[in-house]
């Protein structure tokens, strides 16, 4: 087929056929596409603030930032796409073994707002940038103890991305399943969900939890750890906010054992929760942080990697030796459109004002979630911090046992029948795929949580019936 503008693609004689087109020719992401056989795939085409329209000409609101936790600062964003496009014609590209302007502005804006850490590394996606994370303490290893301080902890029911290697690093199962074997030298502790931990209604519950860590570093050998890679907030394992005590309990372990800490804020960071990044709502020091989705909400695509000086100077040395830099390199983090559209995202969080917002719309969002607990004994639980909120469906409160996959599938699709785009946990946990997931854009309203809480309350309600 001929190669159409966004504005004639639209048009109704041409839209059918890049349906078709899409529905023959395109594999989409965790997507069956056996009913497709029979039925059109869903194309999104129109997105702006909140809402977005599919090839049909219907409206949905958006409670999850573009499916997967992306589009923070709301879609048809006309300074973001203008910045990107000055910024290609200026110099699109080149390998950053080299800067650019925006990448060394963005660079020095990012680590402002993050005391400590001062270093940043570009590349193209979350599961990159871990990857990256990953390499550092490999190769520092291997620098100074013969390889032996190699290993890395993750923590059941986080997720740090979808190559070989950070699937290693993965604790959703259904993730991993059928992609094995993995990359060895990967330990996992017990994840911090106190509603489903037998201990979870001690007083200490957190510090116990943390201590699981203890526990392994001690089976594994201290000497062997190398760093501990967890999620602030546990996104799609459930949206799981770790109990009070628990990150300073990590802390005081990590440094006891001189255990690097990688905070994963791929979902979290850019002001998800309220704060710029998750792990700043807790009393915690990372030695280097991920993060990619909300960077530039979608705009163009940058993930991150910042580190702390210290990390940053073991890897420097005289030029006569030849293995002792970090020999690593990122084709598409070279990329100047990235850190454009990043600065710019930046900016509209700052003088909108949107970490307010979240904290506003968080605390509403999270009331109207617990009148709907008290309405629907389907809930079991409701969690979350700022606008990363999750409802975990049960049948029956007292037993905790969870509903049943496809039924929390079904009140999903409700949702989405209604005009509203909710999340959940899918293809992660066996047996626990029983959560529903909101992460609407910085942006929303208490009139967009409404409608949100409206249509979920409306689906848990043909549930019952």
């Amino acid at each position: 087929m001929a190669v159409l503008s966004a504005e004639s693609a639209m048009k109704p004689e041409n839209i059918n056929e890049i349906v078709g087109s899409d529905r023959n020719h395109l594999w989409h992401h965790l997507v069956q596409h056996k009913p497709w056989q029979s039925t059109d795939p869903m194309v999104i085409v129109e997105g702006k603030g909140m809402r977005v329209k599919d090839a049909n000409g219907r409206e949905y609101l958006d409670a999850v930032s573009g499916g997967v936790w992306t589009v923070n600062v709301g879609y048809g964003r006309e300074s973001i796409a203008n910045a990107v496009r000055d910024q290609l014609l200026k110099m699109c590209y080149f390998a950053n073994s080299a800067g650019n302007i925006p990448g060394a502005q963005f660079a020095e804006n990012l680590v402002d707002k993050m005391p400590g850490l001062s270093r940043v590394y570009y590349a193209n996606s979350g599961s990159e940038a871990n990857e990256k994370g990953f390499k550092l303490v490999r190769q520092l290893a291997a620098m100074k103890n013969d390889g032996k301080k190699h290993k890395i902890i993750y923590r059941d029911r986080d997720y740090h991305g979808t190559t070989i290697t950070t699937l290693s690093a993965g604790g959703q199962a259904q993730r991993k399943d059928q992609y094995g074997p993995f990359t060895p030298g990967f330990v996992e502790i017990p994840h911090c969900l106190a509603y489903r931990d037998p201990r979870g209604e001690d007083p200490d519950y957190g510090v116990q939890a943390a201590k699981d860590l203890e526990k392994v570093i001690l089976a594994e050998d201290p000497d062997t750890i190398g760093s501990v890679c967890l999620e602030p907030i546990t996104a799609g394992g459930g949206v799981i906010v770790p109990p009070e005590g628990y990150w300073e309990t990590v802390q005081e372990i990590c440094t006891r054992y001189g255990v690097l800490i990688h905070i994963d804020e791929v979902v979290c960071g850019m002001g998800r929760t309220g704060k710029w990044f998750g792990y700043q709502h807790f009393n915690v020091k990372p030695d280097m942080v991920t993060m990619a989705k909300g960077v530039a909400s979608g705009y163009a695509a940058i993930s991150v990697l910042a580190t702390t000086e210290d990390l940053f100077n073991e890897f420097l040395a005289e030029p006569s030796d030849k293995m002792h830099y970090f020999r690593d390199i990122s084709t598409f983090g070279g990329c100047a459109a990235g850190p454009a559209a990043a600065l710019e995202n930046m900016r509209i969080i700052e003088e909108e004002n949107l970490l307010d917002n979240v904290v506003k719309m968080g605390d509403y969002c999270m009331d109207r979630l617990h009148e709907l607990k008290d309405k629907h004994q389907v809930i079991g639980d409701v969690r979350g911090k700022g606008l990363f909120l999750g409802a975990e469906l049960v049948k029956d409160r007292a037993t905790r046992e969870p509903l049943d996959e496809n039924l929390v599938a079904g009140v999903a699709a409700d949702c989405l029948r209604q005009g509203v785009m909710i999340g959940r946990t899918n293809r992660s946990l066996p047996q626990f795929n029983n959560t529903l997931c909101l992460s609407p854009a910085l942006i929303c309203s208490k009139d967009d949580i409404d409608e949100i809480i409206t249509s979920i309350d409306i689906a848990l309600g043909n549930l019952a019936m």
